[in-house]
């Protein structure tokens, strides 16, 4: 009976968020940690960041991670000291781009820094103090190169006179005077940031109005948020792949500030009258258990914020998933992996599979004119010619198929078949076994967008190669007879025998 009540607390949606008296009684101690919650293979990674907590299990009988503490020194790959044979994940490259890189371990490294948590490493290598608090209780401003990510703390923000208009993000929306903090600022070191200053590339606009304030800012304020605060300009919400370039920053975002708590306000950042059409507005439960805000709340009130995040932006120079040029031969299932199980564990999609004797292949049907594919029909009655295949056939309009919904039908496909274009963003949650299949218009798929190829490279289980990226061979011309022979042969390759 005791184990089902501790199993309920642990369980339990609702994230602890303050301390409470310790009353000595395992439910008492087990409900300290129902905060964590990650993925299980995530724990000891986050224990090797956060030795205090590591310390408080160790020494707790009640601490049901006791697991994941016998090694510590897991690490992400962006720590001081962590051995690279330690860390979640390192690329893997067929061969060097002599236009990249010399030698093979010059293009692993290189990719790392890239595409995967080397990018953390970097970006934290960069933080620099752009305003010094004057006393500890003070403010503070710190960003990386570019103001593509910062950290704030207690931030003055005057929204008495909002400029607000059409667009969605004015660059003269924050006047002098407006945002500030009670320290000592460097206004050549921020001014030097300002060359990326674009509306989702950097924060510099928003920032270069900051001002030193000889006051306590808080004494002038209307409302005090005391609460975690990430700030974010948003990519469109009403497709998939853009929307998905702010999520994934965002998890990048609290890996640099690493931080992974669910009672965290999220601001959006928009200075326009408008609302933020948001097609997959579940996904924002994976990292918050509170709604998200928009600036505009704060109109008419001076804000100070205690803790503050500029996160990562959607379309970055060189940024990640959006502008992103990758050298060539080389892969990694580290970060983009990582994100997957991140949002899947608190999303709570289950995978109910591998099924022993069952295939279960997914396609992706759309309705928009050129991501239809004609022969749909004749391409489905081939797949049906093969034994063991289970098929369905998906369109993921969000108003018939709600976007978990969406997740859970990936999520548990063996092999998932779509037509270029960002509904195949969805291949960032198929299982690791998976074999993904891309249809293209044309007989070289290299002439074609590079995103979901991008998307592959991260995304794939390098170590064994079962998700692989084809060509139809123009199969909207009719070629379904060459498309099966790949399909036969490639899902034998994901050791999907058929």
């Amino acid at each position: 009976m005791l184990l089902l009540v501790a199993l309920s607390i642990v369980l339990s949606p609702a994230a602890v968020t303050s301390e409470k008296k310790n009353t000595g009684s395992p439910a008492a101690q087990l409900s300290n940690y129902s905060w964590i919650s990650l993925p299980q293979q995530h724990l000891p990674y986050f224990f090797h960041n956060n030795k205090r907590v590591a310390k408080q299990c160790r020494l707790d009988p009640f601490c049901p991670f006791k697991a994941s503490l016998q090694d510590v020194s897991l690490c992400w790959g962006y720590e001081k000291n962590c051995d690279l044979k330690k860390c979640f994940s390192y690329p893997v490259c067929t061969k060097a781009d002599s236009g990249w890189a010399r030698s093979l371990e010059a293009a692993q490294e290189l990719f790392w820094k890239q595409a995967d948590f080397g990018y953390v490493k970097e970006r934290l290598s960069e933080l620099k103090t752009l305003c010094k608090a004057n006393t500890p209780d003070g403010s503070s401003l710190k960003c990386s190169k570019h103001t593509r990510f910062c950290k704030a703390t207690n931030l003055y923000l005057d929204l008495r006179n909002p400029r607000r208009s059409q667009e969605r993000y004015r660059e003269d929306f924050i006047q002098t005077g407006e945002i500030g903090g009670s320290c000592r600022l460097n206004k050549q070191a921020l001014a030097a940031e300002g060359d990326h200053k674009s509306p989702l590339q950097s924060w510099y606009a928003e920032l270069q109005s900051y001002v030193e304030m000889n006051y306590d800012p808080s004494e002038h304020c209307d409302i005090i948020v005391e609460k975690p605060t990430i700030f974010m300009k948003l990519d469109a919400g009403i497709n998939m792949y853009h929307h998905f370039c702010d999520f994934v920053n965002l998890y990048i975002s609290q890996h640099i500030n690493n931080s992974f708590s669910l009672d965290v306000n999220i601001v959006m950042w928009d200075t326009s009258f408008y609302s933020y059409g948001d097609l997959f507005s579940e996904t924002w439960r994976a990292f918050s258990e509170n709604d998200i805000i928009h600036l505009k709340t704060y109109d008419s009130k001076r804000v100070c914020f205690k803790d503050v995040v500029f996160a990562l932006l959607p379309r970055m120079r060189y940024g990640l998933f959006y502008n992103t040029p990758l050298i060539s031969d080389c892969s990694s299932e580290g970060m983009f992996r990582a994100f997957s199980q991140h949002v899947l564990h608190r999303l709570d999609i289950a995978q109910a599979g591998p099924e022993e004797g069952r295939v279960r292949v997914t396609l992706l049907a759309r309705s928009t004119e050129y991501r239809r594919i004609l022969n749909q029909a004749e391409l489905l009655n081939a797949l049906k010619t093969v034994p063991l295949l289970e098929v369905s056939v998906v369109d993921y309009k969000y108003k018939d198929v709600p976007f978990l919904e969406q997740l859970r039908i990936t999520h548990n496909s063996d092999i998932f078949i779509g037509m270029h274009g960002a509904g195949l963003t969805h291949l960032l949650f198929l299982p690791d076994w998976a074999v993904i299949f891309e249809l293209a218009t044309t007989p070289r798929l290299g002439t074609t967008p590079s995103s979901p190829t991008t998307l592959l490279k991260w995304a794939s289980s390098c170590v064994s190669c079962w998700r692989q990226w084809i060509t139809s061979h123009d199969t909207l011309n009719g070629r379904v007879a060459s498309f099966m022979m790949n399909f036969k042969r490639l899902s034998c390759t994901g050791n999907l025998e058929l």
